[in-house]
């Protein structure tokens, strides 16, 4: 998913815009996870990258993102660019 957000809708509240924006986005991890994973992988890895713009961007973890989306709602901006692509993941052995 790659998505510019509008934060100002005209005749919606901020706080609504906002609150939609974090559904979207939990929808897309949701429906994403729910793929059939390729063999010998674990899990759905996200690699997330979020900013004003698409030409701005810092790599964030998935669970950042509403986080992200606050911070961005009360700078007033007037949008946010949510990049989110699934990757394959695999687990590791913790030492010890």
């Amino acid at each position: 998913m790659k998505k510019t957000f509008p934060l100002q809708v005209e005749g919606l509240k901020p706080p609504r815009v906002v609150e939609a924006i974090k559904h979207d986005i939990r929808k897309y991890v949701k429906r994403e996870r729910r793929k059939a994973l390729p063999e010998g992988v674990d899990f759905w890895d996200f690699h997330c990258r979020v900013g004003a713009e698409a030409a701005n961007t810092k790599a964030i973890h998935v669970d950042d993102i509403p986080h992200e989306i606050d911070e961005a709602a009360k700078a007033e901006q007037p949008g946010i660019y949510i990049e989110i692509l699934a990757a394959p993941g695999t687990r590791t052995k913790k030492p010890g």
